[in-house]
């Protein structure tokens, strides 16, 4: 055993030989990325890390570098197999060589990534979300609300460059009947850091307008196909879950569905089969009604047939009911003129016999009859006397008899 002492380069030195002696191969780690960061060479700079999965302590870490001839092939390789960008936050499956340099110390250098690790952890973790809302009862509540037969005003959230905005409403205003759609864009980041806040932010402006609005369509085309994480939130998953407006999304990506995706009343490829899938359901409105147009106006038609036949059956049937009626009619017409001249004959002889009787009585008790018979009628100032008591001595009286009149006074 060396007593002597040695210089620190020394024992790194010596650390240095021991670790090439005992690992000299290339071994493949499991860790999550931590510390991301390039620079102008085109060389990865990064630190490997693990956790405890109960506490979330930290319980190794490791720096590690990706020169640049492996980093260029790598990262593109990485991200467009797994939709998702290498950066910090996610856990990878890395192949490395050990490294122990005298004045840096140790560090590992990435070889080789293997994506289908990285795959299934997002897909891990895409199912403890799914699960989590499940079990409170919110992950279909959107899909359960009823799409508008004409969603024609529609709340849009991308970015207002994104060239996915931009075809959505070329498709949307040149669709080939014309259907007439509004739209309103919401601005929202679509890719990077700050997805989940921005969306976020854009359907609780939504959500103060909701009756304005009839559908949300969030799409994203134009961005990076490996920038996809943001819409693999929870907080985002169980807001569009619970949102009160169907929820459209078209992200542009082929991989599987983003917990987003999973969560919306319908998910689409594209912002382009977004805006398709809205005209779609305009056209089958647009069926139904000339379906119902068409069925009207055979149900008008039809009936107007029958009812023409009923009028022509109809119309037989009263030149000859009229004839008849006609003919019972001019009978009728027959008895009762001779049933009438009879009636007045008899009526006229019968009130002619009255006015005779009436005659009669009115000759026997007019005045001149009365008189005829002897009797008279006084008069007192040309009024007929019928009361003594109404006289008194002096009064002159003139007496009315058949023929003639006598004048006296009253003397007693």
């Amino acid at each position: 055993m060396n007593t002597s002492p040695f210089s620190l380069f020394e024992l790194n030195t010596l650390v240095k030989r021991s670790m090439e002696q005992c690992l000299p191969d290339e071994y493949w780690v499991q860790a999550e990325l931590s510390d991301v960061r390039s620079n102008a060479t085109g060389h990865c700079y990064l630190e490997l890390i693990q956790k405890d999965p109960r506490s979330n302590n930290l319980i190794a870490k490791a720096r590690a570098n990706i020169w640049n001839n492996t980093y260029r092939l790598l990262k593109p390789y990485f991200e467009e197999t797994t939709g998702q960008l290498f950066t910090s936050g996610i856990k990878v499956s890395v192949k490395v060589t050990v490294q122990f340099h005298e004045l840096y110390g140790y560090s590992l250098t990435v070889h080789d990534i293997d994506p289908t690790y990285t795959l299934g952890d997002m897909a891990r973790r895409r199912r403890e979300i799914l699960l989590q809302l499940a079990q409170e009862g919110v992950l279909t509540l959107n899909k359960e609300l009823d799409m508008p037969q004409l969603p024609r005003r529609i709340a849009v959230v991308s970015s207002a460059t994104a060239a996915g905005y931009g075809d959505f409403c070329h498709q949307l205003l040149h669709n080939a009947r014309r259907f007439y759609f509004y739209t309103e864009l919401f601005p929202a980041l679509m890719q990077g850091s700050q997805v989940e806040e921005s969306i976020l932010a854009s359907l609780d402006k939504i959500n103060d307008r909701l009756s304005d609005f009839d559908v949300v369509v969030i799409i994203r085309g134009g961005g990076a196909t490996s920038d996809l994480s943001g819409f693999d939130t929870y907080l985002l998953a169980a807001a569009c879950a619970q949102f009160p407006l169907p929820i459209i999304t078209g992200i542009g990506h082929e991989r599987d569905e983003t917990v987003l995706d999973s969560v919306a009343h319908v998910r689409v490829k594209t912002p382009t089969a977004a805006a398709e899938f809205l005209i779609d359901r305009m056209n089958e409105a647009a069926d139904q009604l000339e379906a119902l147009i068409d069925q009207l106006e055979y149900s008008v038609l039809s009936r107007l047939e029958q009812e023409r036949k009923k009028l022509t059956a109809f119309q037989t049937r009263i030149s000859s009911s009229v004839a008849m009626h006609l003919s019972s009619a001019r009978y009728t017409l027959l008895a009762a003129e001779k049933d009438l001249e009879r009636s007045s004959i008899t009526l006229l002889s019968r009130q002619k016999h009255r006015l005779e009787l009436l005659q009669q009585r009115i000759a026997d008790a007019s005045p001149e009859k009365l008189l005829s018979r002897g009797y008279s009628i006084t008069f007192k100032e040309g009024k007929a006397v019928t009361d003594r008591s109404t006289l008194k001595s002096g009064d002159e009286l003139i007496t009315r008899l058949y023929k003639g009149e006598v004048t006296s006074i009253v003397t007693k």
